[in-house]
Order: C-alpha cells, then sequence, then structure tokens
C-alpha cells in the first residue's frame, strides 16, 4: 500500500510539473505554431490581402483630404471674413454711396461696384426709387449666391468621406475576415495564434475608416457654421451699402459718378 501510495505521489507531481510547462512561456515559445505574429500596425498592414491594402490606402487618401481641405477653406475663409468685415464696418460709417465710390479701400468691393452699376444702368429713369433699389437687392442676392458657391467648394467632399468611409472600411473588414476564414479552412485549425492576426488586419480597415470619417464629419460642421456667418457678414455688408443708396435715392437725385459712362 506503502508503494501505491508513493507511485501515485511520484505521478501526481510529475502531472503537475508537466501542466506547468505546458502553461509557461518556455513552452509556448517552444511550439512554432502558437507563436503570434507581429501585430504592429505596420505588419499588419504588410501581412494584409491586397485588398484590404487597398481598402486602407484609399481610407489614407480621404483622410489627407479631409485636412487639406481644413487648412485651405480655414484660411481662405478666415481671410474673406476678415475683409467683409472691414467693409461692413467702414461702409456703416458712410453717409452716401459717392463716399464709398471715392474710398479706395471700398471701390474694388463687389457690393458697391454693383450698386454702381445699377445705379448707372438705371441712370434715365431716376424717379423709380424702389425698382431700382429692387434691382439693387436682386444683384446683391446673386452675390451672396455667388460667395456660398465659392465657399462650398471642396467642403462637399467632406460630406461625402464621412458618408462614406466608415462603409468602405467595413467592406474591408468584411473581405479580411473571410480571406482569414479561408485560410483557417485550408490549415484546418482553429488555433487562436492563426485566427487572430488574420481578423486584427480586417479590422484594421474598420479603424482607418473611422478615422477619416470622424474628422470628416466635424469639420463639415465646423465649416458650415463658419460659411453661415460669413454670409450674415456679407448679408450685413450688402444691407449697409443699400442703406447708403437709399439715401442717395431719397435725396432725389442718382449720384454724379453714376452717370458716368
Amino acid at each position: 500500500m506503502d508503494c501505491f501510495a508513493r507511485h501515485r505521489c511520484a505521478f501526481a507531481s510529475a502531472a503537475a510539473a508537466a501542466a506547468a510547462f505546458l502553461f509557461s512561456p518556455a513552452a509556448a515559445c517552444a511550439d512554432p505554431g502558437l507563436v503570434p505574429q507581429q501585430l504592429s500596425i505596420t505588419a499588419m498592414f504588410l501581412q494584409a490581402d491586397w485588398v484590404v491594402k487597398l481598402v486602407i490606402i484609399g481610407l489614407g487618401c480621404a483622410s489627407l483630404t479631409s485636412w487639406t481641405v481644413f487648412a485651405a477653406k480655414l484660411l481662405e475663409l478666415r481671410k474673406a471674413s476678415a475683409i467683409e468685415r472691414e467693409v461692413a464696418d467702414r461702409v456703416g460709417a458712410l453717409r452716401s454711396l459717392q463716399e464709398a465710390a471715392t474710398d479706395s479701400s471700398l471701390a474694388f468691393s463687389p457690393l458697391v461696384r454693383e450698386a454702381i452699376a445699377e445705379l448707372r444702368a438705371s441712370s434715365d429713369a431716376p424717379q423709380d426709387g424702389e425698382g431700382i433699389k429692387e434691382r439693387i437687392v436682386s444683384r446683391f442676392q446673386r452675390h451672396e449666391a455667388k460667395v456660398a458657391r465659392t465657399m462650398t467648394r471642396g467642403v462637399n467632399v467632406l460630406a461625402t468621406i464621412g458618408a462614406t468611409a466608415p462603409f468602405v472600411g467595413l467592406f474591408g473588414t468584411v473581405w479580411g475576415i473571410m480571406h482569414s476564414f479561408i485560410g483557417i479552412a485550408e490549415k484546418q485549425t482553429t488555433n487562436l495564434a492563426v485566427v487572430a492576426p488574420g481578423i486584427a488586419e480586417a479590422l484594421l480597415a474598420t479603424g482607418i475608416g473611422l478615422v477619416a470619417a470622424i474628422p470628416a464629419v466635424v469639420i463639415y460642421n465646423h465649416f458650415s457654421r463658419r460659411i453661415a456667418a460669413h454670409r450674415a457678414i456679407v448679408a450685413d455688408s450688402a444691407a449697409a451699402v443699400l442703406r447708403l443708396v437709399s439715401r442717395d435715392l431719397s435725396r432725389g437725385h442718382v449720384p454724379a459718378f453714376a452717370r458716368e459712362g
């Protein structure tokens, strides 16, 4: 009986030692099939299927486009808003369109030029003050629409990127996971070391898609507010110029410069 107990103790000790070895890091390194692949972002991209690579490259280009539009439009809007704000302030301090026409900083303002052009075109009917003002307002509305088209040029692509990038990334993920499952079937194994890298490479496409989409949506919403604010400044300038025209017409005459050819 004592012999049997000694053998049982020896067997238990051997089993414990074997279990400790199998679950130790050394055992994992001893089996090459269990060694996980390098899962850094660069390595996952290089190991990914060519379709997933194309998806990631396309999303990277989309993200670069978003930040390029952000930098370019930020500078453009900042400069245009500063100029238009100065025009609104200067026009608001004047008493007649004649003063605006002789002001070197306002003479080339599109709104002032539009008002002068309409006054010259209507110089043979100075008594129709309301008609002149309506036509000037129409010119100002066309100018504001032109400004809006100019400022939104390039911004709409941000909405497209924000709406489509997640789905493009999802397509890359679906394709990558499908490719991983095919590899699992070919190797006849469900070992996590074999399954994990392919799935991680596939999920990388979804991650890149979100990285491209989220800034694009945020930037688009930011510029939508900035463009609306810029249009409001243009409308303020237009209203200030229209007040100058209304004062001149209320005085009962068209300014002399408006009768020039």
